[in-house]
């Protein structure tokens, strides 16, 4: 489907002024395709539509009618176009009447007058030749009425050229407010009219000039009828007598009309002088007009004035007017010269470009202007773009020397995520910063970043109409009809489609330099060292942090979208897209870079408050210190249109799983840290521990600080909440966030915290179960207890009463951190006092009778106590101690040992309630 015409614009008209009915001829683009397409033409608002001639689509010719405004546009109105619009105007003036009395410089003629509605000549009758105001002094027309003079004069009448003339009449209807001095200068005109006409001599002898003719001939005939009739000496006297007035009559006539002929000649010498300045007052004007024009800006008009003038003129042989020419084309090159200068002036906008480009099209420059004018563009934006990086390089370097040591950021000039743990970073373009913190701690933007922003805002509010200068170029729409129809348009084309290499190279040198000066200062270990030097020159006290970084990739992102929606071709953009990798992957290793140091000083703010779980904020701390960071970097690892994944090259894998792991190590390090401390190294001053949380010995309420089996308890049972929840929590993030090697990461994190678990663990038992262990030995024997050699049992003895009050102990301070661990530590403590008796048992040589009951009713009554926490192991080493024994042979030993163990139970009740515990809450090892 054909694409439809342009509406009409008017951009000439000659003559620009004139009276009504003058004719002229309009200028213009899309006039119409034919004279039927035509539907409308209106100047200064009226209709000239019957007198307009089509000629062709870039030229009309018609009359100027009678309009009611004195100045107005031309509007033409067609079927293919539509109403049209104008950028020139037509100024109408009013014709001067000439009287038959008044004088002009050109002939007038008195008795015709030319129609030129009807292109007709019609006679003016005789009483028109009078006097239109035969006072000569202003007309002020009375508001008397008709009837009222009527009756004053009957039978009289106002027109001077009636018989019935009334003067009064007259002076009444026409000037009766006239003053006096006006009327005295009236009279003084109408003697002067008299006097004129008493000057008529001339004027009778020109309106009898025929008579006088006509008689000479008369004359002449006579003559030559009396000589041939041979009366010459009868009317000799007759004869001599009539050539005697004739020649009289012939010197009179020649005396009178020399003066008045020779007068006649000069009026049409003048006349015809006079013509031909009128007729070619468009050429004697045109370098006035020119200057005039162009100090106006109406450069449209002087190029449709030269078309003309080249038309007409271009091959003339006429002497003056090649020098009037001459003088126009020498007015047209200074024309050009100025348009060409305001062509590559910069900076200037996409419609002023085109519009000159188009001006210098019309008028035939050498060159090809609009290629000149895409080359200025594109070194005008390299200039730009490396102006701006100087500017804000000398910014930097000049507040790096006002900086003082208060207000120097550069230190750390990002906001800590442990800070503001349950804030979401906002990255929004134009956003600004804030560290959680202190509300009031704020700082500004790095000078690299503002510096980004201000590059990117420059290359996408300049590179969009260079590149639609370009395409403009490509498909000749710089150009005007007239270009088109001379064949400038096609010729252009080609010299774009010569020329598209170079513009490419020209977008590739623009695009290039954009990424390499962002490179400089973002990522200047990714340049060259000629190329740091051009395009660097920054001062790196410190690398940006991730939220600037992030930010910056938004930006740089928001400039490539620009770009492609101008569409250029995405192997010119490619280079930014590898640039926003580039950055993106740089923000994953620099964010997580700053979580692991953010992560070794979670040991600083370890509060030691203990939920009733048995757990402090560590945990929580670390769990979300790692989500705030990987929230941070979602904008990074999403992936745009045409962005390829961060984590598509390898070494980017194991980079960032590296780090990850190495951030986990960190948290796990700083546990140990923590629970490994000197008693004196621990601020403890804030403890706390929850009141929902049973103290049965109020060891920590009463004490100011923590003993080092506390901090051992603490550290295991967030070593056990690490690992059923933390760790698994972080991986299924990682997994969310597209992080690769994340079973490796969890699988590498969990050995390690299972072998800090294990050390504290088997610390905590060393602490507490070898002094229970140690006890034992030294309280069977003694007072010189000896199995062979003892009394009837009346009871457990009281070494073993001691051992279970340190279990018990044991089991209180567990029980006050965390109510899990107790089943864990509770059987492997058991485990260390059963293989110890066992051992014991073992060593024995030889048992009494009684011996062997004494020990069996101790061993019973330790297994009995502690059934919910054997183990395995703990059961064998009491099985391998009792079979140890001598057998109880007699019921009455066996009735004896029952009777006892119930006698253990029931007096020590109260302190076996702990190990009455369900023994579904024992953990299974």
């Amino acid at each position: 489907m054909s694409r439809a015409r342009q509406p009409p614009l008017v951009t000439g008209i000659s003559p620009n002024e004139g009276i009504a009915w003058t004719k002229v001829t309009i200028r213009g683009e899309n006039l119409g395709t034919g004279p039927t397409d035509l539907l409308g033409l209106t100047i200064c608002g009226h209709n000239c539509l019957l007198t307009a001639e089509w000629m062709s689509a870039s030229k009309i010719v018609c009359r100027v009618g009678q309009a009611k405004n004195d100045k107005g546009d031309i509007i033409v109105t067609t079927k293919s176009g539509g109403r049209g619009t104008s950028t020139v105007s037509f100024k109408l003036l009013k014709p001067e009447k000439i009287g038959i009395l008044d004088q002009s410089a050109v002939w007038v003629d008195e008795m015709n007058y030319y129609d030129m509605r009807t292109d007709r000549n019609k006679g003016i009758p005789p009483l028109s030749l009078r006097p239109a105001n035969p006072l000569g002094i202003e007309i002020d027309k009375g508001r008397f009425p008709q009837k009222d003079l009527e009756s004053l004069f009957p039978g009289m009448s106002a027109d001077f050229t009636s018989e019935n003339f009334s003067a009064a009449w007259y002076l009444i209807e026409n000037h009766s407010t006239t003053s006096f001095d006006q009327l005295k200068t009236a009279v003084v005109n109408l003697k002067k009219q008299a006097n004129k006409k008493n000057e008529g001599s001339l004027a009778y002898v020109k309106g009898g000039l025929s008579t006088f003719f006509e008689a000479q001939d008369a004359l002449s005939a006579i003559h030559q009828k009396l000589e041939a009739d041979g009366t010459e000496k009868v009317e000799g006297s007759m004869t001599q007598k009539l050539e005697n007035v004739l020649n009289r009559a012939s010197n009179t006539a020649d005396t009178l009309f020399q003066e008045v002929l020779g007068r006649k000649d000069k009026a049409d010498s003048t006349r015809n002088a006079l013509n031909v300045l009128q007729r070619f007052k468009f050429l004697f004007n045109l370098p006035l007009n020119i200057e005039r024009n162009i100090q106006k800006g109406d450069y449209d008009v002087v190029i449709n004035d030269y078309e003309k003038a080249k038309s007409l003129f271009g091959k003339t042989e006429v002497q003056v007017f090649k020098k009037y020419y001459a003088e126009v084309e020498t007015r047209i090159e200074a024309l050009r010269e100025l348009l060409l200068d305001k062509l590559l002036e910069t900076p200037s906008t996409l419609h002023d470009q085109k519009r000159y480009i188009r001006y210098l099209s019309d008028l035939h420059a050498p060159g090809d202007p609009a290629w000149q004018c895409i080359g200025a563009q594109h070194q005008w934006i390299l200039q730009l773009m490396h102006n701006c990086k100087e500017t804000y390089v000398k910014e930097q370097k000049g507040n790096a020397l006002l900086h003082s040591p208060m207000l120097d950021l550069d230190g750390d000039v990002r906001p800590s995520p442990i800070g503001h743990l349950s804030q979401t970073a906002s990255l929004k373009r134009g956003s600004s910063f804030q560290s959680g913190r202190d509300d009031a701690w704020r700082y500004k933007a790095p000078q690299q970043v503002v510096f980004v922003e201000k590059l990117t805002k420059l290359v996408v509010s300049q590179l969009p109409n260079f590149w639609k200068l370009w395409v403009s170029y490509v498909n000749g729409s710089l150009f005007s009809e007239t270009a088109e129809k001379s064949g400038q348009m096609e010729r252009s084309k080609k010299n774009a489609r010569q020329r598209q290499n170079d513009f490419k190279k020209m977008i590739q040198e623009v695009m290039h330099s954009l990424v390499k000066l962002i490179r400089g200062a973002l990522l200047p270990f990714s340049l060259r060292e000629g190329e740091l030097r051009q395009y660097g020159g920054w001062e790196m006290k410190s690398e940006l942090s991730g939220q600037w970084l992030t930010h910056v990739i938004q930006t740089v992102r928001l400039s490539s979208e620009s770009l492609t929606a101008l569409e250029i071709p995405n192997d010119m953009l490619q280079i930014i897209q590898d640039l926003i990798l580039d950055l993106r992957v740089r923000c994953i290793i620099v964010t997580l870079q700053h979580t692991a140091e953010d992560i070794k000083r979670l040991a600083e703010k370890e509060d030691w408050v203990v939920d009733n779980e048995g757990l402090t904020s560590l945990p929580s701390q670390f769990e979300q210190c790692i989500i705030h960071s990987l929230q941070s970097l979602k904008t990074v690892l999403d992936c745009k249109p045409g962005e390829a994944s961060v984590f598509q090259q390898q070494k980017t894998q194991e980079d960032v799983c590296q780090l990850s792991i190495g951030i986990m190590q960190g948290f796990i390090d700083c546990l140990e840290q923590l629970s490994t401390k000197p008693d004196g190294d621990i601020d403890t001053s804030h403890l706390s521990v929850d009141v929902s949380s049973p103290d049965l010995f109020g060891s920590i309420h009463e004490e100011s600080s923590l003993s080092s089996e506390q901090r051992l308890l603490i550290a295991l049972s967030n070593c056990r909440y690490l690992e059923r929840h933390t760790f698994l929590n972080i991986a299924e993030h990682f997994e969310k966030h597209g992080f690769q090697g994340v079973d490796k990461i969890t699988q590498v994190s969990m050995e390690s915290l299972k072998e800090l678990d294990q050390r504290l663990f088997e610390m905590y038992i060393e602490f507490k179960a070898d002094p229970i262990v140690g006890s034992l030995e030294p309280g069977i024997y003694a007072g010189y207890f000896d199995w062979k050699d003892c009394l009837i049992p009346t009871g457990v003895r009281n070494y073993l009463k001691e051992a279970l009050v340190n279990i018990i102990a044991v089991h209180a301070e567990v029980f006050t951190i965390s109510k899990d661990l107790v089943p864990r530590v509770m059987s492997r403590v058991v485990e260390a006092v059963s293989e110890e008796l066992s051992r014991l048992m073992q060593c024995v040589s030889s048992f009494s009778k009684n011996g062997a009951l004494q020990a069996k009713l101790e061993i019973c009554a330790l297994r009995d106590t502690v059934a919910i926490y054997l183990t395995p192991e703990s059961k064998s080493s009491f099985k391998q101690a009792l079979e140890a024994l001598p057998q109880l042979s007699s019921g009455t030993d066996r009735k004896l040992l029952e009777e006892l163990l119930n006698k253990f139970k029931s007096s020590m009740h109260l302190q076996l309630t702990c190990f009455q515990a369900s023994s579904s809450a024992m953990m299974k090892t």
